[in-house]
């Protein structure tokens, strides 16, 4: 299997890490020589219930056995997704409650960009200096990483980066820009929360000029953090807010959500404005559905600020440098690239999986399943820190 891996399946990097998976269980994936890993990383924040969860496979189970694919969206009315844009209504505020279903954070982001310039008649777009939105040709020109751009540019024209919780550059948001895009937390740039009020004066500021505010929770979305959405602890409300990653316990699916007034800039002069096969797919908006009542009727996210504690006072190491991020969406810092990438690929080899981040060389991914347990959170940081005490680049001369 490794060998066809390689043979026939496209590749992303020049070294994946290449693991061949049997089956996955909780927090834990199985290689087929029946090495169990505990899972630090979730499929970058995706598997929010773990793998398997009973909620998520019933659900599944009993849509296939109904009907999988039957219209392109928005033609036919299929309960999973009637009751799934319905209850992320209930737990948004009043002016977020009409959500356009996709396939994958990306295409959500695609179709907001597209959306923010329907509804103001204006082509300005600001982004963050170090974000990361995805990796379709939209997505990429919110992002200002030049070496991941130029061998696919010209991409989408007047977009421009502002730094992240830099207030001087609010000026930048003038009459002519249609909307600011930024991740609430800052995922790639290494975890960075917002500073002083900062989202609050980004929102104020396109209020004053008649631009829209596009908040990116493809990574903190979905209890990661604590609470539904990250935004919630910031007292914003954006006016377009896009999801992913987590939202399908695992399964392919992103959205963006917005006022009925605004989403109606979609439908109309031209129609279909968005079109999408298979967004809203009866059997991922079900695994969708189940997740997320299965975040917000348990005590999951309450739970999130305990094991943030937990793993906080356990990676304590004179070698740690900083531990960053809200919740289950937390970056350690160490001192190179190379240590970092040292630790990731040793805890392979000992069980434990970890990740990078996109533009932090340094940080390392600690982006667990929501469902972790205190103990799986004391065995995984015991083998880190257990890890540091070895590396050779750390010991000095």
């Amino acid at each position: 299997m490794l060998k066809d891996f390689f043979t026939y399946q496209a590749q992303t990097t020049p070294q994946p890490l290449a693991m061949e998976v049997s089956h996955a269980k909780g927090s834990y994936i199985y290689d087929t020589s029946g090495k169990a890993h505990l899972d630090f990383v979730a499929g970058v924040s995706a598997c929010s219930l773990g793998h398997g969860h009973p909620a998520v496979v019933k659900a599944v189970t009993e849509q296939i056995n109904k009907y999988a694919h039957v219209m392109v969206y928005g033609e036919y009315v299929q309960q999973p997704a009637v009751e799934l844009s319905k209850l992320l209504a209930f737990h948004l505020p009043a002016s977020l409650n009409t959500t356009y279903l996709v396939n994958s954070g990306t295409e959500a982001i695609e179709a907001s960009l597209k959306l923010a310039r329907k509804a103001t008649g204006r082509t300005q777009i600001l982004f963050a200096h170090n974000a990361y939105h995805g990796n379709t040709m939209g997505s990429m020109s919110v992002m200002d990483y030049e070496e991941r751009k130029q061998p696919f540019e010209p991409l989408i024209p007047d977009c421009y980066p502002i730094r992240f919780n830099n207030l001087d550059d609010l000026e930048k948001i003038t009459p002519k820009t249609a909307a600011v895009i930024l991740e609430t937390i800052q995922g790639g740039a290494g975890f960075i929360l917002p500073e002083s009020e900062y989202l609050k004066k980004v929102k104020k500021r396109c209020e004053d000029v008649g631009a829209l505010l596009i908040l990116d929770e493809i990574q903190p979305g979905f209890g990661r953090t604590g609470t539904l959405f990250g935004f919630q602890q910031f007292e914003v409300v954006p006016d377009i807010l896009v999801m992913g990653k987590g939202m399908g316990g695992g399964l392919p699916i992103g959205a963006f959500t917005a006022s009925n007034e605004l989403m109606a800039e979609l439908k109309d002069n031209p129609k279909l404005g968005h079109i999408t096969t298979f967004g809203g797919n009866p059997v991922i908006a079900a695994a969708a559905l189940a997740t997320l009542k299965e975040i917000t009727q348990t005590s999951l996210m309450k739970d999130v600020f305990e094991k943030e504690n937990l793993f906080r006072k356990l990676l304590k190491h004179q070698h740690i440098k900083e531990v960053r991020g809200k919740g289950l969406m937390l970056a350690v810092l160490v001192a190179s690239s190379e240590v970092a990438t040292e630790i990731i690929l040793k805890a392979k080899e000992q069980g434990l999986i970890l990740f990078w981040l996109l533009f932090e060389g340094k940080a390392i991914r600690i982006t667990p399943p929501l469902t972790i347990s205190e103990e799986e959170i004391k065995k995984g940081c015991t083998i880190l820190t257990g890890i540091l005490d070895t590396i050779q680049t750390l010991k000095k001369p």
